[in-house]
């Protein structure tokens, strides 16, 4: 089989993956806390990238990469997973997942913006333009539809749907100086993760106790949502003869969740939900294209001089 033919059935896989999490995270937070849920799906990632490690033949990376940059894998630890799980499974506790999981998708349009003061970076009009759009969708879903009188079904949890963008962006702005391997960088965010979590939950609440539908769900999230699906991804990447081949299939993922959502937690997705999505999806490809259309014209105008 071709290298690009491999890449889009592990990226095709990753995404599939991906797009059962949202159903799992509403699965698993009916018997646990938030914070009882990293603890279960940070542990289980551990074991799950450690064991991905051990086969690829770089668990010694750990070591070495820990010990040239420990104040970076604190930083990235402290971001992922402990905040940045911590603030998405509490709006998914808050929200329905249609909601939660359309506002968290706005990350992506979030990075660029955060990208000109953290990076340097300029800000162009694609952005600017992907961000109106977006958010404008943000507030449809928000709002349930109900544009006039601001009708919040949780105000709590859109802000803490909305943090969770900011956390994860600011994970991958952070992650951008690291030129280790991403696996090991994955493992070792977790692992000094791991015991913020761990003090958090044992000084605020209890260990969780035990119940086999609720452990296999936050063992599914950590191996689906933080763990496997992650490596699956990276071995796409690596194997795509283009990226932005590869990048495209994301736009599938928020659209096959929704569905999962209807079927197995038989939520009624609401129009505002459809509209908002399709916003933030729309807003998500124009940050794509509009930038290759800009070069086109750029070259035709050159020709045409």
């Amino acid at each position: 089989m071709k290298q690009s033919n491999q890449a889009y059935l592990y990226g095709i896989g990753a995404i599939c993956l991906w797009s059962t999490v949202a159903t799992a995270f509403k699965l698993a937070l009916a018997h646990f806390s938030p914070l009882q849920l990293v603890f279960v799906a940070t542990i289980t990632s551990i074991f799950a990238l450690g064991i991905i490690l051990l086969f690829q033949g770089k668990i010694h990376l750990i070591r070495a990469q820990f010990k040239a940059k420990p104040l970076f894998y604190l930083q990235t630890g402290l971001l992922n997973p402990f905040l940045y799980y911590l603030v998405l499974f509490k709006a998914y506790d808050l929200l329905p997942a249609q909601q939660a999981l359309s506002l968290n998708y706005t990350w992506a349009i979030l990075l660029p913006l955060l990208s000109v003061p953290l990076l340097s970076q300029k800000l162009t009009k694609s952005d600017i333009t992907a961000a109106i759009v977006a958010y404008f969708g943000v507030f449809v879903i928000a709002t349930q539809g109900n544009l006039t009188n601001f009708s919040f079904e949780s105000g709590t949890g859109v802000i803490l749907a909305l943090t969770s963008t900011v956390l994860w962006s600011l994970y991958w702005i952070v992650n951008t100086k690291d030129k280790g391997d991403p696996v090991v960088s994955l493992l070792l965010s977790f692992l000094v993760g791991f015991p913020f979590i761990l003090v958090t939950l044992l000084w605020t609440q209890e260990l969780p106790s035990w119940n086999s539908q609720a452990f296999a769900a936050g063992i599914y999230v950590g191996l689906f949502e933080m763990g496997v699906t992650f490596a699956l991804w990276l071995v796409a990447l690596k194997k795509a003869e283009r990226t932005a081949s590869i990048s495209t299939l994301v736009f599938m993922s928020p659209v096959m969740s929704i569905g999962f959502i209807a079927w197995i937690l038989q939520e009624q997705i609401a129009s505002s939900t459809y509209i908002g999505l399709a916003l933030i999806l729309t807003a998500l490809a124009l940050q794509q294209l509009l930038p290759h259309l800009n070069k086109l014209k750029r070259k035709d105008s050159r020709k045409s001089a």
